[in-house]
């Protein structure tokens, strides 16, 4: 099944609800690998399917930082709301055709965080040591080490935005089906398969140089890392994210 264009801009439409959480996630690096459909498709729970773009799935590593994380109910606290993560993910869409994103796993440096995040959304969250810092020519140091990985790797990247202006990603573009996912799935101990929504502005996207990165993430997911250099990057500044509930898939 191909889903159609209209399907996936249909979900950039905000949804007639209340959030039910305020986020901002800043200086994305998207770092994204070709894999064959069939490996993607292993990875996946029932009811969901790998979902391609010229006959190839697509994996990607996306360190970031996420700001002013808050219920809709607090405002948000200094330490607390402001954190780094790192997500490996992958494409899909489910039953019904609809696409989305799918995490293998999500690393943040806040433990209330990752306890937060697997209870209320039931995502797979894993505590780590993480460190971000600029550097002098407009690029980003970034590392994580998982406190649960026995051999205690670190996962280092170093990347900088090029190029002109960041602008919206164009309809039908393989930076449209990369970038503009509205939709996350996950298991839930009693629902199944259940998925959740976020609505934000379209991510302004541009070309980013990569001068270092990991693959480590993938073997603790895991999953066979692709060992070769990355297919397609890309940078976005960032977003403000309404953040709603989650709802089984039926």
């Amino acid at each position: 099944m191909e889903v159609a264009l209209e399907e996936r801009q249909r979900w950039q439409q905000r949804p007639d609800e209340s959030p039910v959480m305020y986020q901002s996630w800043r200086e994305l690096a998207f770092i994204h690998w070709k894999f064959e459909p069939q490996v993607v498709q292993d990875l996946l729970p029932p009811g969901l399917h790998v979902d391609t773009f010229d006959g190839s799935a697509w994996m990607a590593l996306v360190p970031f930082l996420m700001r002013n994380i808050h219920p809709w109910w607090f405002p948000s606290v200094p330490y607390i709301s402001n954190f780094l993560e790192l997500n490996l993910r992958t494409y899909v869409y489910d039953d019904h055709g609809r696409p989305g994103v799918y995490f293998t796993s999500l690393s943040a440096n806040r433990w209330l965080a990752v306890q937060a995040a697997r209870k209320f959304f039931h995502l797979p969250y894993h505590h780590c040591q993480m460190k971000q810092k600029p550097d002098s020519d407009g690029g980003t140091h970034y590392s994580c080490k998982r406190f649960s990985d026995p051999h205690q790797n670190t996962c280092t990247f170093r990347y900088r935005p090029k190029g002109g202006p960041a602008e919206p990603a164009v309809p039908g573009t393989l930076e449209f089906f990369l970038a503009e996912r509205y939709l996350l799935f996950t298991s839930h101990p009693r629902h199944g398969l259940v998925l959740g929504q976020v609505h934000h502005e379209p991510y302004r996207v541009q070309q980013m140089e990569l001068l270092h990165y990991c693959e480590c993430i993938f073997e603790l997911d895991g999953v066979q890392p692709p060992r070769r250099e990355p297919d397609h990057l890309l940078f976005s500044p960032g977003v403000d994210v309404d953040v709603f509930g989650i709802r089984p898939v039926n």
